[in-house]
């Protein structure tokens, strides 16, 4: 992933927000601000046909250099490229890139209702560790649940 796909990539990344299930963000945010909150060497995207289907990367849980092996997923994809495998291929190779990275653990939080997102990740080798229950509440007062899935590398025999 460029900086010069972020058009493509906030449209997705606005799809996703739109089905409420997917982010507590409420708004894409600039790709200044997008740009140093995730890890530079994790950025993918999915593309066919000169479009971006789908995007995947990584960033950092915690500043501590304890925590320096693990990080926070998080993927989307388009509306019309739903169900056709580009999610598994994306997750795929950003466990890949993020072992040659030296990251030993991968997390996601996902809301219940995102059944695809959970799907995906089992199908990946993540394991569901447990649930934050009302952890965060949407623009519409809602609080809502967040599963916590992890997925340890084997690389490092975890």
């Amino acid at each position: 992933m460029k900086a010069d796909d972020w058009p493509e990539v906030a449209g997705i990344y606005a799809e996703g927000i739109a089905t409420g299930f997917a982010t507590f963000e409420s708004e894409v945010p600039e790709y200044k601000s997008w740009d140093v909150a995730h890890i530079k060497a994790c950025r993918l995207i999915a593309k066919e046909n000169n479009k971006i289907l789908g995007w995947a990367a990584l960033s950092p849980v915690s500043g501590r250099c304890v925590y320096g092996g693990v990080a926070e997923v998080s993927v989307y994809v388009g509306e019309n490229a739903r169900g056709k495998g580009i999610g598994k291929a994306l997750m795929q190779r950003l466990i890949s890139d993020s072992e040659e990275e030296g990251y030993w653990t991968l997390q996601s939080g996902i809301f219940p209702e995102n059944k695809g997102s959970i799907k995906l990740h089992e199908q990946v080798g993540f394991r569901y560790i447990g649930k934050r229950e009302r952890v965060g509440k949407t623009l519409d007062g809602i609080w809502k649940d967040n599963l916590l899935f992890e997925r340890r590398s084997k690389i490092v025999g975890l």
